[in-house]
């Protein structure tokens, strides 16, 4: 799920994730920063046909629950499950929920909601659907790859 550039070049500073039934639709995990040794920063971005939305500075904390655990255990679970499953940050300015269609596929909604107590907010959400094996265990090891990158 890497990105690569126009010349080829794999680009392991951001993730790209699209939807298999529609590339048109998708999110890129970017601009990977690190202020120090706990937490790491980047900017997600979703898009779809008529809308683009980003948040800048998404933070994971090496303490926390981070997302790269939560996609894993999607991808173990490649048979199927019931209901949701969710995931958020710790200022709940990204959140991901999971469902599992027949056919094996899972359809991940990524939401972005930038200072979610403000008023006035906005919000954004877009729909990836995945093959529920291959597909999500590949980006679960980018994601991980992504968050543990050494610091630029």
């Amino acid at each position: 799920m890497n990105s690569v550039d126009a010349d080829g070049t794999d680009v392991t500073s951001r993730v790209s994730v699209r939807c298999q039934g529609n590339v048109s639709i998708g999110v890129t995990f970017c601009d990977r920063f690190a202020f120090d040794a706990d937490s790491v920063h980047f900017a997600v971005e979703l898009r779809a046909p008529g809308l683009t939305a980003r948040i800048d500075d998404v933070v994971a904390w090496i303490w926390a629950g981070d997302l790269a655990p939560f996609l894993e255990g999607i991808a173990a679970d490649y048979r199927g499950w019931d209901g949701e499953r969710s995931w958020q940050t710790g200022d709940r300015d990204l959140s991901v929920s999971a469902v599992f269609r027949s056919g094996g596929h899972v359809g991940l909604t990524w939401t972005l909601r930038p200072c979610p107590e403000a008023v006035g907010g906005w919000g954004a959400s877009v729909t990836t659907w995945l093959e529920a094996g291959e597909q999500m265990a590949s980006l679960a090891s980018d994601i991980r790859q992504f968050l543990a990158a050494e610091k630029e």
